[in-house]
């Protein structure tokens, strides 16, 4: 299985997948890290992507999934998702892929960015991000105001991983 953690930049989707992945014992990818250079040099610059400017990104994670299927190797990948062409694209359709979408009040997650350190996103493309965001019909949904640990047991649970 390979879930997939997603939502807006500052949804918590590295602590929580982070966490999920250690206690499951299986593989984290961080989706950040697979975004060309160019993409971070322009979310630096506080310049919304294109979906153009994804498509090289969405390739990597697509790959990634595949060769993790392949080899039957579970994980979780940390990838914000926001369009339901995106998740197509990553295996939406796969019967390997869960997705669990971070959901929280815009607010709530602002606060957070802004009191994180050493991102590339700057909290003034949230709200980018939350326009571009078409939320799941399918997936489980986790309300990013409770504890980490809280939301862990509840992604557990919702996918019989417990």
């Amino acid at each position: 299985m390979i879930i997939i953690v997603m939502g807006v930049s500052g949804s918590g989707k590295t602590t929580i997948g982070t966490l999920l992945a250690k206690e499951l014992g299986w593989s984290f990818y961080e989706g950040d890290e697979l975004h060309p250079r160019s993409n971070v040099e322009k979310m630096k610059q506080g310049i919304p992507l294109t979906d153009k400017d994804r498509e090289p990104w969405l390739d990597k994670i697509q790959k990634l999934i595949e060769a993790l299927t392949r080899r039957h190797k579970p994980a979780v990948i940390a990838c914000s998702a926001l369009k339901e062409s995106y998740r197509k694209k990553i295996g939406a359709d796969s019967q390997e892929v869960r997705f669990v979408y971070l959901k929280g009040d815009a607010a709530l997650i602002a606060s957070r960015m802004r009191r994180r350190q050493g991102h590339f996103m700057p909290p003034d493309l949230l709200a980018n991000q939350f326009t571009t965001l078409e939320e799941p019909e399918v997936a489980v949904f986790v309300d990013v105001s409770r504890r980490p640990q809280e939301i862990v047991n509840r992604i557990k649970k919702s996918l019989f991983l417990n």
